[in-house]
């Protein structure tokens, strides 16, 4: 459970959206993409109702992370510029996506690969409903 599992230390939005910057109380730090947060989406639109093999997220290379916000003491909801914004990523999950960044992110290219799709990093997607970033800070932990 995520109560196991400490608060990161530090969460910073980068300049561009395109990241979350966290640190861990261990010192351990993590710059996630934007791109790859949102590919690995905790939502029941990726990883599915029944547990079963996530959902292969397309055309995300430009995805920008419009709000964190905090959920309680336990966790951020993150909003992305494409109109996705379902899913809290609890600080066990946090931890686990940076831990297995490299893994993960390799998983990632070979279904793509497998299923014939190629990742265009200088891919331009709408930005969906949002037409202004949002104000807010990025979430602090307690």
């Amino acid at each position: 459970m995520a109560d196991n599992h400490p608060a990161p230390r530090q969460i910073r939005l980068g300049k561009d959206r395109r990241s979350l910057s966290l640190v861990f109380p261990d010192g351990a730090a993590f710059d996630l993409s934007a791109e790859y947060l949102r590919v690995f989406s905790p939502s029941a639109e990726v990883r599915g109702h029944g547990g079963g093999e996530m959902m292969l997220v397309l055309g995300k290379e430009q995805v920008k992370i419009l709000d964190v916000q905090p959920v309680g003491r336990y966790a951020v909801k993150l909003v992305f510029d494409d109109g996705h914004d379902s899913g809290l990523y609890d600080w066990g999950l946090l931890r686990e996506l940076g831990d297995r960044r490299e893994g993960n992110w390799t998983y990632y290219l070979d279904r793509l690969a497998s299923a014939g799709i190629e990742r265009n990093p200088d891919r331009e997607e709408p930005a969906g409903p949002y037409d202004v970033l949002s104000s807010s800070k990025p979430a602090k932990p307690d």
